[in-house]
């Protein structure tokens, strides 16, 4: 049986170029366009919560399958880059995100190999069921960065 479920957010136009958003779960902040579009320094722009959004959503699925197949995580950092494609007619798309997460796990008993087949694994499948990756257009692209400490 399938579901559903309804996220909110509110956006309110403060002048100029700057925005104020209030998540429906609770935090809120100011938001502007990109420099390169009018918009003003440090503030979250909605390019940055979209590449933002892939990354975190990917992280999330990845600490879950991570559970699931039962590595032992010590640390996780991704940098992600997110490649904006302007067209001729001046739309704009992101054409991919690429992740680079920095993967630090423990070995158990199992030999390297199988260790770090483990985590390409659970890599996929946080791409998988990852709800903003399944909801863009966009490539995404992940290349680790794993190591695995004895």
């Amino acid at each position: 049986m399938s579901q559903t479920a309804i996220y909110h957010t509110t956006v309110q136009w403060k002048g100029e170029h700057l925005g104020h958003i209030r998540m429906g779960n609770g935090p809120e902040m100011d938001f502007s366009a990109p420099l390169d579009s009018k918009g003003l320094p440090d503030v979250l722009t909605p390019e940055d919560a979209f590449v933002a959004a892939v990354n975190s959503c990917i992280m999330m699925m990845f600490l879950w399958s991570c559970e699931r197949v039962n590595i032992q995580l010590l640390s996780y950092e991704c940098r992600a880059e997110g490649t904006k494609l302007v067209k001729l007619d001046k739309t704009e798309s992101f054409t991919k995100i690429r992740l680079v997460p920095e993967i630090k796990v423990k070995a158990d008993e199992a030999a390297p190999a199988s260790i770090e087949s483990r985590i390409q694994r659970a890599l996929k499948s946080a791409q998988k069921y990852s709800l903003v990756a399944n909801s863009i257009k966009s490539e995404v692209i992940i290349d680790p960065a794993i190591t695995i400490i004895a």
